[in-house]
């Protein structure tokens, strides 16, 4: 599932219905909406600017490093190694969505956000959030051929199948994206202009939304489940052929080859659904807007930071690359 959907299914159950006794001057057609933040003490607004900041500063430093260490060595020109530079920079515009809008709110003390602001970081968030999983799909099936068809590997992952499965992750995601634009776009009247979390958060637009917007739910759960049930399915499938393939090889040093082949992916795949299934579940039995927010930060900052450290410390090919570059250019 991609990021933007469990984010989604964090707020199912708090869905605030509009009267239908209220007043029309109560609610409010608005410009601009006010985020709430992570933090309403001034004590903790510097340290919050440093974390975010240098957090921020590591993630997209480590991604471009993945960049261009993948584009200047060409061991690393081969399919795992376009796509994991495909996952980084889909990893930079992800974080880059969210995160600097909230260091500069937290240095300028000013949370408010116009309207059509709104609309474009919620666009740009689910664009990349799906885009991510999307690319963890496309991974897990290039490890799929290459452990279960490794003799037509070459043949079956050529570079207009890379480039095409690429390009298709971006459509997909930027339909997915550009649903949820429309549905947003039909809400004309609010109740309140407040949103709980340092980002506009579609699911906080629906719960604030008048008159009822109950279909409009159903079309967006609908649409975030599709879009995070088929990576999902898709990852499973792969690695229960890798499995499968890989239980065969009679030999453990074949088996731990193989193995090693896709940790790094694997590795990823774990933190990426891990933290959301367990946040998720987390929100589900104790919900609380503050664990909303603190999931939040771990989808947008924390998953995009540790992907580079993640593929770099167990990948022998991309440390090899890394050694080569740093010596080159130092």
């Amino acid at each position: 599932m991609n990021r933007h959907f469990f984010v989604m299914l964090q707020h199912r159950g708090s869905t605030v219905q509009c009267p239908s006794y209220i007043e029309p001057q109560n609610l409010t057609r608005v410009s601009e909406f006010f985020l709430t933040g992570l933090s309403d003490d001034p004590e903790l607004q510097p340290l919050l600017f440093g974390l975010f900041l240098s957090m921020y500063l590591v993630t997209v430093l480590g991604n471009l490093l993945i960049i261009l260490v993948v584009s200047w060595d060409s061991h690393l020109h081969t399919p795992m190694y376009f796509f994991l530079s495909s996952l980084s920079l889909a990893d930079i515009g992800f974080t880059s969505t969210t995160t600097p809008r909230m260091i500069v709110d937290i240095q300028v003390q000013s949370r408010a956000i116009s309207y059509m602001g709104c609309l474009t970081q919620m666009s740009f968030l689910i664009l990349f959030g799906c885009m991510d999983g999307m690319l963890l799909t496309v991974m897990a099936y290039d490890r799929f051929v290459a452990i279960c068809h490794p003799l037509r590997y070459s043949v079956i992952m050529n570079p207009h199948l890379c480039g095409f499965l690429v390009l298709l992750s971006f459509f997909v995601s930027l339909l997915d994206s550009q649903l949820h634009n429309l549905i947003v776009l039909q809400l004309t009247c609010f109740k309140d202009m407040e949103i709980s979390n340092f980002f506009c958060d579609p699911s906080q637009l629906l719960n604030l939304a008048c008159p009822d917007t109950f279909t409009n739910n159903i079309v967006m759960y609908f649409v975030g489940a599709i879009s995070g049930f088929l990576p999902i399915s898709g990852i499973f499938f792969s690695y229960y052929k890798i499995v499968s393939s890989i239980l065969r090889v009679p030999s453990t040093g074949g088996k731990y080859k193989a193995f090693s082949t896709c940790g790094s992916h694997m590795s990823v795949v774990c933190l990426f659904y891990g933290t959301a299934i367990g946040v998720y579940l987390g929100s589900a039995l104790w919900p609380s807007p503050r664990k909303d927010m603190v999931a939040s930060v771990v989808y947008t900052l924390v998953t995009p930071m540790l992907n580079p450290f993640i593929y770099s410390l167990r990948n022998r090919d991309i440390k090899s690359a890394l050694w080569r570059f740093l010596r080159r250019t130092g």
